[in-house]
């Protein structure tokens, strides 16, 4: 009696100590996602603070009880924003269909043909990704001005097109779809394409919808390279146009109608990921393990 009055003791002290560990693991996950939030309700909040309101805030407020969507009308209409959007749109849709098939051929020939120096080749491919981008950036600018594609889409795109990480991943993906399948479709006299479409990209679509939606995500937020390559208004992306709106748009003091600006730019990235997020966790965990 008195062993089984002891072990109950025990089971409560257990659920009692799970019981605070959940708790205080709650609470600090909590306060990390009110950290991590924070900017992205202050940037929406300042967003709809019309121009006096907010310069009149001594000590800026958490609410306000006035909201005006004017500074999002002045953010389409005070400067060619849409022109950006439309800029960004065929950036990142012709970027990320050129790496798509750029990434799924070599990986292909990684993971599936033999030829003669292959692990040397992707050892060597994989070194690649020690060098600094901005070593690369330099080349890839010296490169693109000598072809005289500066202001361009092409010379915009063409730098991007390949990402030796997007390679990796779906090479590793591919290697762990089991060998008798492809050699059952040499036995069919099934060619090397017809498998690739039929067998692999199925097989293997998570991880091909977390590249793309990376991709999606890195040419939306791509800076660097297009400040570089671009300095023609009618070729800015959202991103670097954002610098434009700060600098000659609204002016340094109209942080409303910045903020106003940031969202519209940041919505579709959001969006984007909140209804794809299941699928980017997925794929990356399926291109991480092998068995």
């Amino acid at each position: 009696m008195a062993n089984t009055i002891d072990y109950r003791k025990m089971e409560r002290a257990a659920a009692i100590r799970r019981g605070i560990g959940k708790t205080i693991t709650y609470l600090l996950l909590t306060l990390w996602a009110v950290m991590v939030l924070f900017p992205f309700y202050w940037m929406i909040l300042s967003s709809v603070k019309s121009y006096s309101a907010y310069n009149a805030e001594y000590v800026p407020k958490l609410y306000t009880w006035d909201p005006t969507f004017q500074n999002y009308l002045d953010a389409f209409t005070t400067v060619p924003l849409a022109r950006y959007f439309l800029n960004t749109l065929i950036y990142t849709v012709s970027t990320t269909a050129l790496m798509l098939v750029v990434t799924v051929l070599a990986a292909f020939a990684f993971a599936r043909l033999n030829f003669k120096g292959k692990n040397g080749a992707f050892v060597l491919f994989l070194s690649l990704m020690m060098i600094p981008n901005e070593l690369v950036i330099i080349t890839n600018f010296v490169t693109i001005t000598n072809l005289n594609m500066r202001n361009t889409f092409l010379g915009l795109i063409l730098p991007s097109v390949a990402s030796i990480f997007y390679i990796y991943l779906l090479k590793e993906n591919f290697a762990q779809v089991p060998d008798e399948l492809y050699y059952a479709a040499k036995v069919d006299n099934t060619k090397d394409l017809k498998y690739l479409r039929k067998v692999l990209i199925p097989i293997c679509r998570p991880t091909l919808i977390t590249i793309t939606i990376l991709k999606v995500i890195e040419c939306w937020n791509s800076y660097v390279w297009p400040r570089l390559i671009t300095d023609n208004q009618a070729y800015f992306l959202v991103s670097n146009g954002i610098q434009y709106i700060r600098e000659r748009g609204f002016g340094r003091e109209n942080i409303p109608a910045m903020m106003a600006a940031v969202v519209s730019i940041s919505v579709p990235l959001i969006i984007l990921f909140l209804i794809f997020h299941k699928k980017i966790m997925e794929g990356v965990a399926r291109g991480g393990t092998k068995g």
